[in-house]
């Protein structure tokens, strides 16, 4: 594989509708925090789960992300690593038939410029290095 193409498509949040958790580091939860004006202590509390090895985005019960809006992410400048990596994700980068079960729910996959499978692989690193509780 030399490359993986993918591009954002206008207007969709299938990727914040998905089952699972959002995981975020200790920066996400600080730039998260500024950018909605809150201080990271209080954000914390009201919008994080925190175990002994991973912080995660508390999800309200029967919805999806506290900041997900009908136009999008309404945190998009300060989203956690996670979602701004996305799809570049260690698993998906990985493995084919992974790439291809998410382009069954993501129409940005396949799509645009064709990215260099090193950057792509770079970005998985990146959320190797962020999230190592997740990635041994």
């Amino acid at each position: 594989m030399t490359g993986l193409r993918f591009e954002c498509q206008p207007g969709c949040t299938n990727c914040c509708r998905q089952k699972g958790f959002v995981y975020i580091t200790e920066d996400d939860l600080a730039r998260m925090a500024k950018f909605v004006g809150m201080r990271p202590r209080d954000f914390e509390r009201r919008y994080v789960y925190r175990t002994r090895h991973l912080l995660r985005l508390r999800m309200p019960r029967h919805s999806q992300c506290h900041f997900l809006r009908e136009d999008g992410c309404s945190i998009h400048p300060a989203k956690p690593t996670q979602c701004r990596i996305f799809p570049f994700w260690p698993e998906l980068v990985d493995s084919k038939r992974e790439w291809q079960n998410a382009a069954a729910w993501c129409p940005g996959i396949g799509k645009g410029k064709l990215i260099q499978i090193e950057s792509a692989r770079g970005q998985a690193e990146e959320m190797r290095a962020a999230y190592p509780g997740m990635y041994r």
